[in-house]
């Protein structure tokens, strides 16, 4: 049986901001029914731009539920740049902690959180190229990297419990581990907060880059858009958008919303995405 802290019961009892929110400017939903685990979260901006109200409506467990509550109440207040910096172990936290094999809800939690501001944005939920892992479940292999990667994952046991990937019939396992061990294999040492080293500027420039290739170009291409990389001036990454992505309205905030965010994430924290001037 698993251990609950107070804070989970709370949210699990009594849960917090449930429903829908009326003309959202931003929904999403994920999970699925028959995986056992679904998620619908919802929110509205006030006019600062700042979460108003923000709802949910949940199928699942008692984490499930505490984890979408306690999401709610995280995000009041914030803007939608603070809001995606929030992370699953932000959520667990809050909460007290979850059990090891729940943490999958707080992932849950994020990855709703994320595919909410997408909606709004207009930015590309899910990225083309994505293969899909764990077929019981539906968890794609980019899914099983950043759980690997943000929490520091080294077994295929630790990869079910926060993906769930590998929770059903078990043949996906040999393919989960292939993903650690290749992950395992290139990354680089692992430092305190505050005390990883500064890339140089021809590392930075390589590892941009790639991130770019692979994590970016991708999602813009689906739509018809393109992005190109001009130059890296210390911080600041000047880029040229392409195809649709030059002449969409909502070119800055894909920029902001999606090309920085991941190039903060993959890269360096403190990088800055500007547009070419034209």
């Amino acid at each position: 049986m698993w251990e609950y802290t107070d804070k989970v019961k709370e949210h699990f009892l009594n849960p917090h901001n449930v429903g829908e929110v009326e003309n959202p400017d931003g929904v999403a939903e994920v999970g699925s029914i028959a995986c056992g685990d679904a998620l619908k979260f919802s929110f509205r901006l006030d006019e600062n731009k700042r979460i108003q109200e923000a709802k949910f409506k949940t199928f699942g467990c008692a984490s499930a539920i505490a984890s979408a509550s306690a999401l709610t109440e995280i995000v009041k207040g914030m803007t939608l740049e603070e809001a995606q910096r929030v992370t699953n172990k932000d959520i667990a936290d809050y909460l007290g902690g979850l059990p090891e094999e729940k943490m999958h809800c707080s992932v849950l939690g994020q990855q709703a959180l994320e595919k909410s501001i997408e909606n709004y944005r207009g930015a590309p939920v899910k990225a083309p190229g994505e293969e899909i892992i764990c077929e019981c479940f539906g968890v794609t292999d980019r899914e099983i990297e950043r759980a690997v990667r943000e929490n520091r994952l080294t077994t295929v046991e630790q990869v079910t419990n926060y993906t769930k990937a590998g929770g059903g019939c078990g043949n996906c396992h040999e393919k989960i581990r292939a993903i650690i061990d290749r992950m395992s294999a290139s990354a680089e040492p692992v430092t305190e907060p505050g005390t990883r080293p500064r890339l140089s500027n021809l590392k930075k420039i390589r590892l941009i880059e790639e991130v770019m290739e692979r994590e970016i170009r991708p999602s813009l291409r689906h739509d018809g858009g393109d992005i190109e990389l001009i130059d890296v001036i210390g911080d600041r990454v000047i880029v040229a958008t392409r195809g649709t992505c030059a002449v969409c309205q909502a070119s800055q905030a894909t920029l902001k919303g999606f090309v920085e965010s991941r190039l903060r994430e993959l890269v360096a924290p403190e990088l800055i995405v500007e547009e070419e001037s034209r």
